[in-house]
């Protein structure tokens, strides 16, 4: 059971409610807002896409084939492929960069998804017994134009701010796509272990706490997640000392949070891929192989880092053992520390 925001009174739990009479038709209803009415050989006809191609594109979504008889396809998704042949013929003609395109979007908004329901399966238990199921389900839908107009917002203020950063970092650039960057792992330690300690409910309230402090301090010291992958964030900043920063921001803040375990950080910095959202490369893989054998409530940072941060007086650095690491057979590390920690 949970409580209502603001409220005393107790929440059924989402899972345990009977939601059978909310069927794939009203559901329809409630998300889509049009009707299924198209099979996959009549939406390709009438968009005007390559049939072979098309099913490529929707697997790349990460949506399974429909059988050639189902009435499936919504005048949604008509209209929005038609948007892909005309985007095709005028801005993505190369096959491989639209599926790259697809793929990388169904990665970002199916995760967005998974938690949106959840949290709509919430808003619509805190209505049961006043409202049967589906009415319940009828008014939790009710914000979801709200939800696509905020996305769309944040999305453009994403857009503009990564195409600041392309435009003030573009003279800095070997290749296309490849960037001077500082990536940073941080890791929960023994999270695997705490897990079986705990109820599914603690661990949602672990890997919340989790998001919402590394979010905060990665946002606040000018660098960027670019995913989380349950216990661990992935992050990157265009300058070492923010980098630095972070990981003893990351640290220290993660000491005075009961919910959760202490932190092993990794930093590496140099020339990182960074395509469809992610980033590639050695200085990645460095980081992470630095991530896992640093100690509980320490970070660890590679060569290039502590050329960059050895003059500045904030940070500490002590040379640890060569590292014997898969992949690595000398990896030269140094032990970050803020300078008054010294």
């Amino acid at each position: 059971m949970r409580s209502e925001p603001g409220s005393s009174r107790p929440l059924p739990d989402p899972a345990s409610i009977d939601w059978s009479e909310v069927d794939d038709g009203a559901l329809d209803e409630l998300i889509l807002g049009v009707p299924r009415e198209f099979t996959r050989d009549e939406l390709v006809e009438a968009a005007g896409l390559d049939p072979e191609e098309s099913g490529r594109l929707w697997r790349a979504l990460g949506f399974t084939d429909s059988e050639p008889g189902d009435r499936v396809y919504t005048r949604a998704d008509l209209e929005a492929a038609r948007m892909v042949t005309r985007l095709s013929r005028e801005w993505l003609p190369e096959t491989v960069a639209r599926e790259a395109v697809a793929r990388a979007l169904a990665q970002s908004m199916s995760r967005l998804a998974e938690w949106q329901i959840g949290m709509l399966a919430q808003v619509a238990a805190a209505h049961l017994g006043e409202l049967t199921p589906r009415d319940a389900a009828r008014l939790a839908a009710e914000v979801i134009p709200d939800l696509e107009a905020l996305q769309s917002y944040v999305w453009r203020r994403h857009l503009a701010a990564t195409a600041s950063r392309w435009v003030a970092g573009v003279q800095r650039r070997d290749v296309a796509d490849t960037w001077p960057l500082s990536v940073g792992f941080a890791d929960m330690v023994g999270f695997t272990r705490t897990t079986r300690r705990r109820s599914m409910d603690e661990l949602g309230e672990m890997i919340e706490r989790f998001g919402a402090v590394t979010n905060e301090v990665i946002a606040n010291g000018r660098g960027r997640v670019i995913k989380t992958v349950g216990d661990e964030v992935l992050f990157v900043t265009e300058h070492p000392a923010d980098a630095a920063a972070i990981a003893l921001g990351l640290r220290d803040r993660v000491r005075t949070e009961p919910s959760l375990p202490l932190l092993r950080i990794g930093l590496a910095h140099g020339m990182v891929l960074a395509r469809y959202g992610d980033v590639y490369g050695e200085v990645v893989n460095v980081a992470a192989r630095l991530t896992s054998e640093a100690r509980p409530d320490t970070v660890l940072v590679d060569k290039e880092m502590y050329d960059a941060l050895r003059d500045d007086p904030r940070f500490d650095l002590r040379r640890i053992a060569t590292l014997h690491t898969r992949g690595y057979s000398h990896l030269r590390a140094w032990a970050l520390r803020g300078a008054r920690e010294r």
